[in-house]
């Protein structure tokens, strides 16, 4: 039999009691847990537990096995031992017995230092803990309290700093939200418990009580590292750090893969609809989704993946832009460990992984960051500043430094613990502009009284320069739609930092070009010139995306106008342009293979029309497009700079045929396009050309191997001298009907 516990009791206050029993202690460690006390004059340590749902607690000394029962001092579950005679803590558990007769034995979380460090949260509150995610959210720690008293557990920290309370609900205490609650350190606004004996995968939300207006919600941990598939929205406990990596080749030649010089073929895929389970249209897993993407995507000589949001999000219609889990995978693939397998295999293979990033704005779902602690803590109180009107989101504090680590956090999280090799930035004109998408009087100026987001701007600064100074060879892109200026050059300069931009000024003057009847294209030839006015005023990125391919935008095959064999050949030669413009290349799944149909989250891609000839010779062309442009050197070496690019003609609007010189940094390695928008072949049109010699065949959209009526350049061309079309010799070629030649001087 247990000893019984004869010192007076209680030694806790009336206030605290109460506080510990109702709910709303903010700092239970001072309550529960090991304390020195003054008893009758003499030290002795008192032990307190509130255990509401048994009925006996008893303490087990673990140096000698000594049971002590403590005394129940509040029917609701409040318990206290005194032991006598000194204040030193020992080592001890609790022995708890049920009111159904079940004797358990646990740890007291109550008696655990906490992990993280004044210096930690001095550096989190200033906006420098860059690496917040190494103790924030829920972490497996291992704590030696003496020889035979080891412990693992679980490590909880949350940043909420107007909560009255907040507990770690979970399947450990039974959802019971009075049974753990967390300890607010000091005035930082984090909250923090340790939880012995946890099991990876256990489920766990924060039970929160505001100050404010007795506001209470359980969250989602804005730091966790794996959710629930929806429509749950619980946390789930895992272990980010055990997976064992096999790319160690790929991090270490990826500063020479990822060189603005190399060659950058992306292929844009959202996992929930490239492909699913046939049978169910159910999700693939990661492992699946590796295995078939890869195999895919090296066939058709892409260097690069780029994801859309594979954040955790609790609507599928927002394509996962519209994020509840920044530091979550989504779990309609598999675990955590899963998407790293997959990370992992594409760089086994040689493949880089992007990942789209949504820092401008987030969903107001009661479970996520929105109204958090029952103050606008991640965003700004003011809808004029917190608020997307146009798609009913939040709109992130950026001048709030705990905010500002969360994002910063977030950024590098996925490169050091997913090996993400940069980011895709979304919306980045949204946080540019305080005015972006808002009438006149529903947006606040900035001090100076301009438009620009100061804090917004400073931010992205400072996103790029950390993304740069803390891992190497990563690349981080811009969706930036408007003519905001430097948005590629470097912070010290004055410009934002980014490696590259979408050049979206370009994509929209080639899809109308494209789309009109090509007897109409020769009053439009300034579409296909113009972004050769501004080309080199970034470094680009060309794009063919998912947004123009949903919302009665049609398909990029069925927005070429003309019968079946000229919308083929429309997209061919629209291809083989971009391939021979300035920039990285990068085209939305689907467009590879000329999708009819829009595309659709909520299903697989149209594979089986790949089994048509058109479809499948489209798919050639592209392979044959991406094997040229990275084994090309003058394609992709020279990409940012007039070295690169000489005009030879564009003033042809009769013919609609446009031609010109693309270089490499040895100058004499360079390869001309000729393309002619206009469904008539033109058979010996005659060609400038920059240098003497025979000239050949590289590729042509109209061979027949790609679907096209053959009309090609079978035999050698030979210059003849004579100054024609700005150079000091020409050829005779024949052009094929809505084509495109690539031509290179023999050796």
């Amino acid at each position: 039999m247990p000893s019984k516990s004869q010192s007076p009791l209680p030694t806790v206050s009336s206030a605290d009691l109460q506080a510990i029993v109702g709910g709303y202690h903010g700092a239970p460690h001072n309550v529960l847990g090991p304390h020195a006390v003054a008893v009758d004059g003499a030290d002795a340590l008192a032990i307190r537990v509130f255990r509401p749902l048994d009925e006996r607690v008893i303490i087990k000394q673990l140096s000698s096995g000594t049971r002590t029962e403590m005394r129940r001092i509040d029917p609701a579950g409040f318990f206290e031992a005194i032991f006598p005679g000194s204040s030193e803590a020992f080592g001890y558990r609790l022995i708890v017995l049920d009111a159904a007769g079940g004797e358990f034995e646990l740890e007291d979380p109550y008696r655990f230092p906490f992990l993280l460090t004044d210096y930690d949260l001095y550096l989190f509150n200033e906006g420098n803990f860059f690496k917040c995610y190494e103790k924030l959210g829920a972490h497996f720690r291992t704590i030696e309290m003496g020889p035979n008293d080891v412990v693992r557990g679980v490590n909880f920290a949350v940043w909420a700093p107007n909560a009255e309370r907040i507990s770690v609900s979970g399947e450990h205490d039974g959802w019971d939200k009075r049974a753990n609650p967390m300890t607010l350190r000091g005035g930082t606004g984090v909250w923090e418990l340790f939880i012995p004996n946890l099991v990876e995968g256990a489920h766990y939300k924060y039970a929160l009580r505001s100050h404010i207006g007795g506001y209470e919600v359980d969250k989602f941990d804005p730091y966790g590292f794996y959710a629930e598939m929806r429509p749950s929205t619980d946390t789930r406990i895992w272990d980010v750090d055990k997976y064992a990596w096999q790319d160690a080749e790929w991090i270490a030649q990826r500063p020479t893969a990822q060189a603005l010089g190399a060659p950058m073929a992306i292929y844009e895929v959202h996992l929930g609809s490239w492909k699913r389970v046939p049978e169910t249209n159910g999700f693939l897993s990661y492992r699946d989704l590796a295995h078939d993407l890869v195999a895919y995507v090296k066939q058709l000589g892409y260097t690069h993946i780029e994801l859309l949001p594979i954040t955790e999000h609790p609507y599928d219609g927002s394509w996962g832009y519209q994020v509840g889990g920044y530091y979550a995978p989504t779990s309609r693939h598999g675990t955590p460990d899963d998407f790293k397998y997959f990370v992992d295999y594409c760089h086994q293979n040689g493949i880089g992984v992007l990942l789209d990033w949504v820092p401008a704005h987030f969903p107001k779902d009661a479970h996520g960051l929105n109204y958090f602690d029952g103050t606008h803590l991640y965003e700004h109180a003011d809808p004029r500043q917190g608020e997307h009107p146009d798609w009913g989101t939040k709109v992130f504090n950026y001048g709030r430094n705990e905010v500002r680590n969360f994002l910063l956090g977030n950024a590098l999280f996925w490169i050091e613990k997913y090996h993400l090799d940069g980011f895709r930035v979304d919306a980045v004109a949204t946080m540019l502009y305080l005015d972006f998408g808002k009438e006149a009087g529903g947006w606040l100026p900035n001090k100076y009284g301009g438009r620009e987001n100061l804090e917004a701007i400073d931010f992205l600064r400072r996103f790029n320069e950390l993304v740069y100074e803390q891992n190497t060879g990563v690349v981080t892109i811009a969706e930036e739609s408007t003519s905001w200026p430097m948005v590629s050059r470097p912070t010290y300069t004055g410009g934002l930092g980014f490696t590259l931009k979408w050049n979206m000024g370009w994509m929209h003057d080639m899809l109308d070009y494209m789309k009109l009847d090509p007897i109409f294209r020769r009053y439009n030839q300034n579409k296909v010139s113009f972004g050769l006015m501004y080309a080199f005023s970034e470094n680009f990125v060309l794009p063919f995306s998912h947004d123009e391919v949903v919302h009665l935008k049609r398909s990029m095959l069925d927005k070429m106008p003309g019968d079946l064999w000229q919308k083929f050949a429309n997209l061919r030669a629209l291809y083989g342009f971009m391939y021979g413009h300035p920039g990285k290349k990068l085209l939305f799944m689907g467009g590879e293979f000329g999708q009819w149909t829009e595309w659709s989250e909520a299903h697989s891609l149209d594979w089986h029309v790949t089994l048509g000839e058109p479809h499948w010779r489209l798919q050639k062309w592209v392979s044959a497009l991406n094997w040229q442009y990275t084994h090309e050197p003058a394609l992709h070496e020279v990409d940012t700079s007039w070295e690169g690019f000489q005009w030879i003609d564009l003033s042809d609007v009769d013919h609609s045929v446009i031609s010109f010189v693309r270089r490499a940094k040895d100058l004499a390695d360079e390869i001309v396009f000729v393309c002619s928008f206009t469904p008539e072949p033109h058979l010996g049109y005659r060609v400038g050309l920059p240098t003497p010699g025979e000239w050949y065949e590289l590729l042509n959209s109209d061979w027949l191997e790609f679907g096209g009526s053959g009309v090609n350049n079978g035999g050698p061309l030979y210059t003849e001298p004579g100054a024609w079309q700005n150079c000091g010799q020409s050829a005779r070629v024949n052009l094929p009907p809505l084509g495109v030649v690539m031509l290179k001087r023999r050796s």
